[in-house]
């Protein structure tokens, strides 16, 4: 699809990639409807880019973000299902001088899940729903998923989450092939973002040293993946990794 036919949606939109990808499509033509629980931080978006505070966790939230974009950009047909959190932590871990063990809080696992699964399940559903009912097609998703899908010590909740997100790409591209729909996943490395820049500083250390091209990612190069994903129509059920050369 061209960028400036766009009527699409960015969750998790009010700063770091979200606000990125948004500012991008919003330039080159397309009507855009950022959604995010950061609701001040909405205000900053270029001007002509829908807002509106939006928790992908709450469903009644989700299904009334849905209905509202679709009705301010005149239909709808695509999304950047970007919102994520992290809540990092070893499932049981053991105190070196104490002997004390402390277990990932149930608060933690729920966090992220309902965030990064099923929010942006919700956000699926709803989004392809309203598409069908309105009959619009051609459509295109784009699943933020990450590289620690593979596996990541300390990030059971988080591999978790975007493992599945990676693999439910594989099974909506083949249900919403019906409908006209691809969907497609990009998933980040390390990113210059205010969520990993609240990373712990040895561990940020530790990890960009193993990066091969020497750096960590910015948006931009998040970017040029989820443009491939939206631009290609030859592209779906497939996940992209825009990672540096990094293996976990």
């Amino acid at each position: 699809m061209k960028l400036s036919d766009l009527k699409i949606i960015v969750t998790g939109g009010a700063q770091g990639m979200g606000a990125y990808f948004a500012t991008q499509l919003a330039a080159a033509g397309a009507k855009v409807a950022v959604g995010d629980v950061k609701e001040e931080l909405l205000a900053a978006l270029p001007a002509g880019i829908h807002r509106r505070k939006l928790d992908v966790s709450n469903e009644a939230d989700v299904v009334a973000f849905v209905a509202w974009a679709n009705e301010q950009m005149g239909g709808l047909n695509g999304l950047i299902n970007n919102a994520g959190i992290l809540r990092d932590g070893l499932l049981v871990k053991k105190d070196k001088a104490t002997g004390a063990v402390t277990k990932l809080t149930t608060e933690q696992w729920n966090a992220v899940i309902g965030v990064n699964l099923t929010g942006a399940t919700f956000m699926v559903r709803e989004v392809v729903a309203k598409m069908v009912e309105t009959g619009q097609r051609p459509g295109v998703i784009v699943n933020i998923s990450s590289i620690a899908r593979h596996g990541n010590r300390g990030q059971s909740n988080y591999t978790a989450a975007k493992a599945a997100l990676a693999a439910n790409t594989v099974t909506w591209s083949k249900e919403f092939a019906a409908f006209g729909i691809r969907v497609g996943a990009v998933a980040p490395g390390m990113i210059e973002t205010p969520m990993t820049q609240g990373m712990n500083q040895k561990a940020r250390d530790a990890l960009v040293a193993v990066i091969p091209v020497g750096r960590i990612g910015v948006p931009e190069d998040i970017w040029l993946g989820v443009k491939f994903v939206l631009e290609c129509d030859y592209f779906d059920g497939r996940t992209i990794d825009v990672d540096g050369g990094l293996s976990m």
